[in-house]
């Protein structure tokens, strides 16, 4: 059983930012990737951003220069630093982890991200 917890949703400003966390029980060498995903109302769970074992990243394009992804071994923990937030970056975070070998995937709870005045 793999357990992720996610955190640090809220509502935020426009312009604002804030910190997403994802906790998980796997250790990270048992781990092949880690991403954040969001899904809005009515719409698709899109990719935000992942990170590699080997420690690339990839982000979609509407993320790329203001949110970074980053990872604390020791902490088994993935962080999602959003900047500039935008009320389209509204939606509902969820953590996702990719496992080594098999590529089975789980996912968090989601976090709700609010952007608004």
């Amino acid at each position: 059983q793999v357990q992720l917890v996610e955190s640090g949703g809220g509502l935020v400003q426009p312009g604002g930012s804030l910190r997403l966390s994802c906790a998980t029980s796997r250790s990270m060498n048992t781990i092949y990737a880690m991403g954040w995903y969001r899904q809005a109302p009515g719409k698709q769970r899109v990719l935000v951003a992942e990170i590699f074992s080997g420690g690339s990243t990839n982000y979609a394009d509407s993320a790329k220069g203001r949110f970074t992804i980053s990872r604390d071994n020791a902490k088994n923990t993935v962080y999602l630093q959003m900047n500039s937030l935008k009320p389209q970056d509204t939606a509902v975070y969820y953590c996702k982890l990719t496992a080594r070998g098999n590529f089975i995937a789980y996912w968090g709870q989601g976090t709700q991200v609010t952007v608004s005045s």
